[in-house]
C-alpha cells in the first residue's frame, strides 16, 4: 500500500502525522510513505529526521487583516493555491497513493483538494477544539473527518459525519512511569516537581514572568522546577537569574534551553505549566497531568484558549490569560495546588478521563479502511 501524508507549520501538526505513519508502518510493513509539506517550513526538518521522504509545494497562509500589505499577501496566497494544487496533483499522479491524510497546516488544502479531484480516498484530522480555515474549506470534500475533542463536532456542518478519535501522542508519553521518571532525574521522593514549558522557541513575556517566579520561589523552595526557556531565551534568562538570585539552581530550580526528555520530565511532574496547543493537551490528558494553561495570544482564531477551556470545564486544568496574572499570582496558584494533593489527584483523574490513549490506532484504522476501499 501507499500512504500520502500532508502536514506542516508546527510540531503540533507534524507529530500526529508521524505517529500515524509509524503505526501504519507497523501494521503494513511493506507499505510506501510520502509526505508533502510547504517550502521552508518545520516539516522539511522533522519528517526526514523521522525517516520519511518529503516533497514540497509553494504555499502561504491567509492573513486576516485588511491593510494594503495583508491584501497583497492574500492575493499572492491565492496564486500560490492554484500553483501548489497543480504541483500536488503532479506529485500524486507520480506516487499514486491508496489514501491521502492531512493533519493540519495550510499546505493540507491544495494537497487534499488535488487528491479528492483525482479520486484518491482522503481524510483530515483536526486536533484543535475549533476547526481552522483549512479544515472548514475541506470538510465537504473529505471521505473522513476526524477531531480530537467531542466538543468539536458541533463546529462542523455535518457533525454526524465527524469521528472523535483524539489526537495521537508518541508512545513514550503513554508508557512513562512517574516513580521511574523521578529516579531517572535524581529527584527526591518528598519534593513536588513543577514542569514549565512554553514552546520550542520559548516566549519572551513568559520567561520574564518565570524569572520573577523563580526568584520568589527561592525564598521557600518547597518544590523543584524544570523550566524550558526556549533556545532563543536561555542566555538572557539565566543571566537575569544569576544577577537577581545566584544559587537558584542549588535550590532545585533547573533552567534549560530545551527539554529533550519531555516524556520523562512530564511523567515526573506533579504539575505542568504550559501553553494550550492541541498536541501538548493530548500529551497531558494521556498522562493525566494537572496543568496551569496559559494560551498563546498569538495564534489564529484564538484556538489555544478554546482548547484550554475544554480542559478547564472538565476540571483538569486552570486557565490564566497571559495579560491577566503576575509572577506572584502564578506562584500563589502553584503553591495552593501543590499544598492540596487531593485537588491535584482530582484534576489528574479529570485529565485522564479526557485522554484517548488509542487515538493513533483509531486514526490508522480509519486510514487503512479508506485505503482498502
Amino acid at each position: 500500500m501507499k500512504f500520502l501524508f500532508t502536514c506542516g507549520g508546527t510540531a503540533g501538526h507534524i507529530n500526529p502525522a508521524l505517529a500515524v505513519a509509524g503505526r501504519l508502518r507497523e501494521l503494513e510493513p511493506d507499505s510506501e510513505f510520502l509526505f508533502i509539506g510547504a517550502e521552508g517550513r518545520m516539516e522539511t526538518d522533522l519528517v526526514p529526521r523521522a525517516g520519511y521522504e518529503i516533497r514540497t509545494v509553494r504555499i502561504t497562509n491567509i492573513r486576516r487583516g485588511f491593510s494594503v500589505e495583508d491584501i497583497k499577501h492574500n492575493l499572492a496566497t491565492l496564486r500560490n493555491v492554484l500553483s501548489s494544487t497543480s504541483e500536488a496533483r503532479r506529485i500524486l499522479r507520480e506516487f499514486r497513493p491508496d489514501a491521502a491524510v492531512g493533519t493540519g497546516g495550510y499546505v493540507c488544502y491544495p494537497v487534499l483538494r488535488a487528491a479528492h479531484e483525482l479520486g484518491i480516498p482522503t481524510a483530515v484530522h483536526e486536533s484543535n477544539a475549533v476547526p481552522g480555515l483549512t479544515t472548514k474549506m475541506l470538510e465537504g470534500s473529505m471521505d473522513a473527518v476526524m477531531v480530537g475533542f467531542e466538543e468539536s463536532r458541533s463546529n462542523y456542518k455535518h457533525p454526524e459525519r465527524v469521528a472523535v478519535t483524539g489526537t495521537p501522542v508518541r508512545g513514550e508519553f503513554l508508557r512513562a512511569d512517574k516513580a521511574a521518571a523521578r529516579r531517572e532525574l535524581g529527584l527526591p521522593e518528598d519534593k513536588p516537581l513543577v514542569a514549565s514549558v512554553w514552546g520550542s522557541l520559548g516566549a519572551g513575556h513568559m520567561n520574564e514572568i518565570m524569572t520573577d517566579f523563580i526568584a520568589r520561589a527561592c525564598a521557600n523552595p518547597f518544590f523543584g522546577l524544570i523550566h524550558s526557556t526556549g533556545k532563543a531565551g536561555y542566555e538572557k534568562m539565566t543571566a537575569a537569574l544569576e544577577a537577581e538570585k545566584p544559587g537558584y539552581a542549588a535550590l532545585g530550580m533547573d533552567v534549560r534551553a530545551y527539554i529533550y526528555n519531555m516524556p520523562t520530565v512530564m511523567a515526573a511532574a506533579d504539575l505542568v505549566l504550559c501553553r494550550a496547543g492541541a498536541s501538548t493537551l493530548a500529551e497531558l490528558t494521556a498522562m493525566g497531568k494537572p496543568a496551569v494553561l496559559v494560551p498563546s495570544p498569538n495564534v489564529t482564531n484564538n484556538h489555544q484558549e478554546k482548547n484550554a477551556r475544554v480542559l478547564e470545564a472538565a476540571g483538569g486544568a486552570r486557565v490564566l490569560l497571559e495579560s491577566e496574572f503576575t509572577a506572584d499570582s502564578l506562584l500563589g496558584l502553584v503553591s495552593e495546588l501543590l499544598h492540596h494533593p487531593e485537588q491535584l489527584a482530582e484534576m489528574s483523574a479529570n485529565m485522564r478521563a479526557l485522554g484517548v490513549p488509542d487515538a493513533t490506532e483509531r486514526i490508522a484504522g480509519t486510514v487503512l479502511a479508506l485505503a482498502r476501499g
